[in-house]
């Protein structure tokens, strides 16, 4: 039951201290995770990201869904996903209910434009965190520089293409190259 307790009021904090969505919290994931309660480690957590930011839904729920299955099972996952929604489900609910006073007030307004700005750092500094920590493999630099390569190009020609695009082009690469070594290795097993 204690450790059922600490991982709700884990994601409890989570949920309730995070803004700007998945992308800003995969930094106080990986210090809650990895560093602080060391439930995983940093590869698995890489892992964990890609897994989260690949399937649908929120990052955040689908990383909560993933740890608490991995620690406790099905009763793990729920606790963990119901602890990571009920601070935005409670926060959205009341500002909803007072919304258009809530806009006018200027001091509200100055808020938010500082938490955009905290926002894109977050997502930056995780952004990086995740780069360092990348095995610089040839194919994982060939991979991310073209990515990065079509996301500046699109963005100066003004071209959209989905980031579930940028997604599923690079697991398919991935798992193509994988089949190639696959085959190549039983080719070479059965000369």
């Amino acid at each position: 039951m204690k450790k059922h307790l600490k991982l709700f009021l884990t994601m409890l904090k989570i949920g309730l201290f995070t803004f700007g969505g998945g992308y800003a919290m995969i930094a106080l994931l990986e210090n809650e995770f990895v560093t602080k309660r060391k439930w995983i480690e940093k590869d698995e957590f890489l892992d964990m990201v890609a897994i989260a930011e690949s399937t649908p839904g929120p990052i955040a729920i689908n990383a909560a869904t993933y740890l608490g299955y991995k620690m406790h099972g099905v009763i793990g996952s729920l606790l963990a996903t119901v602890a990571v929604c009920i601070p935005s489900f409670v926060i959205i609910y009341a500002i909803s209910l007072f919304f258009d006073a809530f806009l006018a007030l200027t001091l509200v307004a100055h808020a938010f434009r500082g938490i955009q700005v905290c926002v894109i750092w977050l997502i930056l500094s995780a952004g990086l965190k995740m780069l360092k920590q990348m095995k610089k493999t040839t194919f994982n630099i060939v991979v991310l520089s073209a990515v990065i390569t079509c996301m500046v190009a699109f963005s100066v020609f003004s071209v959209r293409f989905s980031t579930i695009f940028y997604i599923l082009i690079s697991g398919g690469v991935g798992l193509f190259l994988y089949l190639i070594g696959l085959l190549r290795n039983r080719k070479e097993a059965g000369q």
